[in-house]
C-alpha cells in the first residue's frame, strides 16, 4: 500500500470499530511501528483523529470541565458500585482525606462507620453527606470555592494539611491516561491533589471506564504515585495488565476479588 490507501485503511478502521490499535496495525499493514506512529501523527495533523496510549480514537480524549450536577448523571449506576467499593475499605477509628468529584461524593453517601472517623475534605458535598452521621468528625477545608465542583482550592487548603497525615487518600479523577497520568480540568484543584497525596499513606483512585485514555488541563501525578485504582468492567483489559505491571492495584467493583 502507498501512504494514502494506508491513511484509508487505518480511518476505515476507524469509522468500524471507533479506535485502532499501533500494534495490531503493524500487523495488517505489513509495516513498522514507526511508520504507523507517523501514519497517526499526521491523520491527527489534518484533525482526522486523535492519539491515545498505544493507538487512536475518534473520540476527543480531552476532558473539559463540566458542574457536578451535569457529572453526576452520568455513569451513575457504575458510580455507585465503585462508591460501595471503596467505603469498605474505610476501617474503624480511621483518618482518611476525600477529594472532590462525583464518584467520592456517591462514596461519602454509602460510609457508615462503625467506630469513630476523621474525613478531611475540599469538597463540600462529601461534607454534607457524612454531617448526618454523630462518630464522623469533619475537617472542611478552606479557601477558593469552585463553584463548578462545590470544593475549594488554593493554597490555604494546601497550609491546612501540613498539620496532619491520614491512613488513605480516595481521589476523583478526570481523566487517567497511561503516559500523561492523572489530570483533572483544573489547575489548582491538581495541585491540591498533590498535597494530599503527599500527607497520605496511601493513594485510590475513584473513576468509571469513561475516564481511562482521557486528559484534563492539570496533571496530578503518574500513574506509578498511585496505589490503587477502583473502576467497573468497562475498562479494557489490556489496560489493566498495563497498570498492573506498573505496580497499581486494580479493583473492578462488583466483581468477587
Amino acid at each position: 500500500m502507498n501512504n494514502v490507501e494506508r491513511h484509508q485503511f487505518i480511518m476505515n478502521q476507524l469509522q468500524q470499530n471507533g479506535a485502532v490499535n499501533v500494534l495490531e496495525l503493524c500487523k495488517l499493514l505489513e509495516v513498522s511501528s514507526v511508520t504507523i506512529r507517523k501514519d497517526l501523527k499526521l491523520l491527527e495533523d489534518r484533525q482526522l483523529l486523535f492519539r491515545t496510549h498505544g493507538g487512536a480514537t475518534l473520540n476527543n480524549p480531552y476532558t473539559i470541565d463540566r458542574t457536578v450536577f451535569e457529572k453526576e448523571k452520568i455513569q451513575a449506576a457504575e458510580k455507585a458500585a465503585i462508591a460501595r467499593e471503596a467505603a469498605s475499605l474505610i476501617t474503624d477509628n480511621d483518618s482518611v482525606i476525600i477529594a472532590s468529584g462525583t464518584t467520592v461524593q456517591a462514596m461519602a453517601q454509602e460510609i457508615q462507620p462503625i467506630g469513630n472517623l476523621t474525613v478531611v475534605t475540599s469538597a463540600l458535598n462529601v461534607a454534607v453527606q457524612l454531617i448526618k452521621h454523630p462518630n464522623v468528625e469533619i475537617l472542611q477545608l478552606g479557601g477558593i470555592l469552585r463553584k463548578s465542583s462545590t470544593s475549594v482550592t488554593g493554597r490555604y487548603a494546601e497550609s491546612i494539611l501540613n498539620d496532619f497525615f491520614c491512613s488513605k487518600l480516595f481521589l476523583g479523577v478526570d481523566g487517567i491516561d497511561l503516559d500523561f497520568g492523572l489530570t483533572t480540568t483544573n489547575a489548582q484543584e491538581a495541585h491540591l491533589n498533590r498535597k494530599m497525596m503527599e500527607v497520605s499513606q496511601r493513594v485510590i483512585v475513584l473513576a468509571d471506564s469513561t475516564k481511562f485514555g482521557r486528559r484534563g488541563f492539570g496533571r496530578i501525578c503518574g500513574i506509578e504515585e498511585v496505589d490503587q485504582i477502583i473502576t467497573d468492567n468497562g475498562v479494557s483489559p489490556q489496560t489493566v495488565k498495563a497498570l498492573e505491571r506498573m505496580g497499581v492495584k486494580v479493583t473492578i467493583a462488583g466483581e468477587e476479588q
